[in-house]
């Protein structure tokens, strides 16, 4: 298991569409038990408890892409030495945004959504957004999940009261104009999702994905880290079968989390960026 050096001893996770911080809890007491420093910080004014945001989901209806970006951003500047960077689902979007940026030690982008220039859009993506994506109105709105609807897009790998118990602990209103900005970024000459994918000079970047994951499926995250194969910077991509997207907590989830810290110990510490490894293309 990766534990601290002299140059890498911070991991900053990142949080995705649906979640809070909260959905890291069990991460970070894993990470914290190898002696990392392990910084959670919510997109902005969501630092508050799944509860009451629930309650007034208004600061959720706020969120842009472009500012949860700059607002990490300035979070990791501000550290004394670049951070492993981790972001789950947007999180992992995020994440890619702020390698592009120059900034962490490795990033790890967990079952991500996806940067511009991804076309896959496999109908179970497409069954998991369609809450939000039905309305075009949703843009500006805070839209719940439905237990059912967390069942399908986070819960298929755990039983119904396994996945209610998950949804009553860690579900928050997903944000429409996050979600319509990744949805039809390829439509949009600025989206605020795209990537440099041929820079050279970027930290050593790691995408995983779930073999069961309804919200991001292997085909979203392969062709994801296929796209920085014209650049010479460290790419790897590991998919993990029967996982879902709730990779906060669902049996198993441990593998994952150590893969993840291994790997950018190991890259952020040993590795020069002359290595791309291609994930698999997949029709």
């Amino acid at each position: 298991m990766g534990v601290p050096t002299g140059r890498v001893d911070t991991i900053v996770l990142i949080h995705g569409l649906w979640m809070t911080s909260r959905s890291w809890e069990k991460w970070v007491d894993r990470y914290a038990a190898r002696g990392f420093r392990v910084l959670t910080p919510a997109w902005p004014g969501m630092d508050r408890e799944v509860e009451q945001l629930r309650a007034d989901p208004s600061p959720i209806a706020d969120q842009r892409i472009s500012n949860i970006v700059d607002h990490y951003a300035a979070i990791i500047r501000d550290l004394p030495r670049p951070p492993i960077i981790m972001g789950h689902s947007f999180g992992g979007l995020i994440t890619q945004l702020l390698v592009d940026r120059g900034l962490g030690a490795a990033g790890v982008a967990i079952h991500p959504a996806q940067i511009k220039g991804v076309v896959k859009l496999p109908l179970a993506t497409l069954r998991s957004s369609y809450s939000i994506l039905h309305n075009p109105a949703n843009r500006h709105r805070a839209v719940p999940f439905t237990r059912e609807e967390f069942r399908y897009s986070f819960g298929n790998t755990i039983s119904q009261e396994e996945s209610d118990a998950a949804w009553e602990r860690y579900a928050v209103p997903g944000a429409g104009h996050v979600l319509f900005e990744a949805a039809f970024a390829n439509l949009n000459p600025d989206a605020a999702t795209k990537v440099d994918t041929k820079r050279e000079d970027r930290a050593p970047l790691l995408l995983t994905a779930g073999g069961e994951d309804h919200v991001v499926p292997p085909s979203v995250v392969s062709s994801n880290a296929n796209l920085y194969r014209g650049s010479n910077a460290i790419t790897s991509y590991r998919e993990f079968p029967g996982r879902s997207h709730f990779v906060g907590g669902e049996p198993g989830w441990e593998e994952e989390a150590d893969f993840a810290l291994e790997w950018a110990v190991e890259a952020a510490n040993e590795y020069s960026p002359t290595v791309v490894s291609e994930a698999p293309r997949r029709r």
